[in-house]
Parts: C-alpha cells; sequence; structure tokens
C-alpha cells in the first residue's frame, strides 16, 4: 500500500480541502463536535468548510436553533447539531460529572445547592427567556448562594452537563443562556449503544486517518466503549497500520498522499490538530510549545502547509479591518502569496479590510 499522507488525508476527511458544505448544520453534523470554547475562532472553523460563509451565516444558524454550543465532552464547550445535543449530553458529558465529587466538594457545593440551582434558573428561563451568566449570576446571589471563585461558572458547567440549559445567542458580546428543550424542539432521543455508534461513525468519516486513541481522547470515553463501537461501525469503516498503529476511515474517502490545495489559516483550537491524542502526524514536535506556549491549554490559529502546521498567526479585530501577524516556525517561502490569499479570505469572512504582516 502507498505510504499515506495523514495530514493531506485529513484535510480532505475535514472537508477543508475537499467537499465543502453548504450549510454551518451540515459542518457540524459531519464533524459530530467542534472545539468552541474560543467563541469567534469556532465561527471561523466552521467557516474553513463552507463552499461560501460570513461571520453572520454561521451567527444565524446559532440563532436559529440549528446548531447549539454547551459542554457536550470532556468539559470542554463544542459545537453540536442542534438535534443531536442531549444524546451527545447523555453520553459523553455524563462521564464528566461522575469525576467531580473533589471539586465539589473543593468549592463547598452540595447535591441540595445544585438542585435549587437548577430549580431556579428553570423557573427563570421557562417560557423561552434568556439570561447572560452575570444575570444567572446576579439571580443565584439574591437566592443565597454565593457565585465568587468560580462556584458560579460550576454551576452553569453543571446544570448544562444535565442536559437542563445551553447557550443561546449572543447578546452583544455576551453569551446567553437558554432551557435546552425550549430552545431546541426535535432533540433526538438515543440509547447509549445507539449514541456511541453514531458518534464513532462520524468521527472516524470526518477525522480519518485516527486511532481508537484519538477518538477515546476527543469524546472522553474509554476505549473499551471506543473499540465496541468500531466494532459496531466494522462493515463501513476500514483501517491500515502504520508505526503500529491502526488508523481508521471510510473506504469511500481513501487517504491520500496526492498533492491538494497547500496552504489554510485554521482557527485556534480547530480540529485539524484539536481532534487527536498524537498530533505529531501533522505538528513536528520542536514546534508544539509555540502552538500552545507554555503547554497552558490555549491553542494558537495555525498556518498549514502540505498538511502541516509550519506556523501561527495571530489577528487583532478592529471596528472596520483585522491586522493579521504571519509567524513562521522556520521560513514559509513560497507559500506567501497563499497565505495573503487566505488572509483575505478570513477578512471577507469577519468582512472586514485587511493589514497583513509576516514577521519572518
Amino acid at each position: 500500500m502507498q505510504k499515506i499522507d495523514i495530514g493531506k488525508s485529513r484535510l480532505v476527511s475535514h472537508h477543508i480541502a475537499d467537499n465543502r458544505h453548504e450549510t454551518v448544520a451540515d459542518v457540524v453534523r459531519w464533524m459530530g463536535a467542534m472545539q468552541a470554547q474560543d467563541y469567534k475562532q469556532a465561527l471561523w472553523a466552521i467557516g474553513t468548510r463552507m463552499q461560501s460563509a460570513t461571520i453572520d451565516t454561521v451567527e444565524t444558524a446559532i440563532t436559529n436553533t440549528e446548531i447549539v454550543r454547551t459542554w457536550s465532552q470532556r468539559g470542554t464547550i463544542h459545537f453540536v447539531p442542534a438535534e443531536d445535543t442531549l444524546w451527545m449530553l447523555e453520553l459523553c458529558a455524563s462521564r464528566s460529572l461522575l469525576k467531580h465529587d473533589k471539586r465539589m466538594a473543593q468549592l463547598d457545593l452540595t447535591e441540595e445547592i445544585m438542585e435549587q440551582c437548577e430549580d431556579d434558573l428553570k423557573r427563570a428561563l421557562s417560557g423561552g427567556k434568556s439570561l447572560t451568566r452575570a444575570e444567572i449570576f446576579s439571580l443565584f446571589n439574591e437566592k443565597g448562594i454565593a457565585t465568587q471563585k468560580q462556584r458560579g461558572y460550576y454551576i452553569l458547567w453543571h446544570i448544562a452537563h444535565k442536559g437542563v440549559i445551553c447557550m443561546g445567542a449572543m447578546q452583544g458580546n455576551e453569551q446567553t443562556f437558554v432551557l435546552l428543550d425550549e430552545w431546541v424542539s426535535n432533540l433526538r432521543i438515543l440509547s447509549h449503544d445507539e449514541a456511541l455508534n453514531e458518534l464513532v461513525k462520524r468521527f472516524f468519516k470526518s477525522h480519518a486517518p485516527a486511532t481508537d486513541y484519538d477518538f477515546a481522547r476527543w469524546s472522553g470515553l474509554t476505549l473499551t466503549d471506543t473499540r465496541a463501537g468500531l466494532k459496531a461501525n466494522a462493515e463501513s469503516l476500514a483501517s491500515f497500520n502504520d508505526d503500529d498503529m491502526t488508523y481508521w476511515f471510510d473506504p469511500s474517502q481513501e487517504p491520500t498522499s496526492r498533492d491538494t490545495q497547500s496552504v489554510y489559516l485554521l482557527a485556534a483550537f480547530d480540529e485539524y490538530l484539536l481532534g487527536y491524542k498524537d498530533r505529531s502526524s501533522v505538528l513536528a514536535h520542536e514546534h508544539a510549545e509555540k502552538v500552545v506556549p507554555g503547554n497552558n491549554g490555549v491553542f494558537q490559529p495555525l498556518v498549514v502547509v502540505d498538511g502541516q502546521v509550519t506556523g501561527i498567526w495571530k489577528r487583532t479585530l478592529k471596528k472596520t479591518s483585522v491586522d493579521i501577524n504571519l509567524y513562521p516556525f522556520t521560513s514559509f517561502g513560497d507559500a506567501k502569496d497563499a497565505i495573503i490569499t487566505q488572509a483575505e479570505t478570513y477578512a471577507d469572512f469577519m468582512g472586514l479590510s485587511l493589514n497583513i504582516t509576516f514577521d519572518d
């Protein structure tokens, strides 16, 4: 078998290089879930995978409840398909709750306090209402429940994990919260096995080639569950071995070593890098510190050339323009013109004029 270029293959399976989607919902449904703790970067991660889009296109899809932003897996905020929110929470987020007795004790929170907060929030949001985080914290404080020192954030996190609330539309620059079962009218109910098999299928089609360890890390599920899901999807997936690891993929979308459009400016926290336990296929070890300075968990936006992360970019948003600074790990060389084109695409997505600087 011809040597597979994993980076280039993933550009194709992510639908960054080929087969871009027409709608926001199609992107998120294809990906299964998309990292979204950095709100505006996550909008660009979706836009990168669309045939044509602007930031307004993506935000309209949120307002129209085509996708939902919540803590769906690993205790981290993701965009998920609206109709799939509940079963994804029940499958993945429920595991996060099992691990947080110690954190509850550290914050001096009890199940009784959580139940009170949940009841108060249900009453406050009932009837299609939405509240910002500050408004919710004010509500809790009025009820005698302190929200300082991460208590308020954790209470919201906990209630969202149970599928009671999710994030609604933005109110200016502030995130609002709504009742999930009122915000989304067509929530699907799946059994554990149905949910597991569905999520495994989506991941190994959209993130291929990928290993069982990649899915377990991405979903927060166990390797036992992961391998059960792979077994259930055996007829629709294929695999190959490389460096003693088994990589799974959709046989209708063969892994590739062919050339693709070679240059992309990807979002911070993009699934292209974050979606895997082992990132060495696309990011050289000696450059990892530049993507996550100080290993602090904050991932920088990526410059990807020929499937490899070769630099980072930073942007400063202004009222009518965006300043983009490019930082190569070594040199961008002949990729500069294509990088400029990609920066222009990003500026168009944001509806802003572009100022660009190369720091190499």
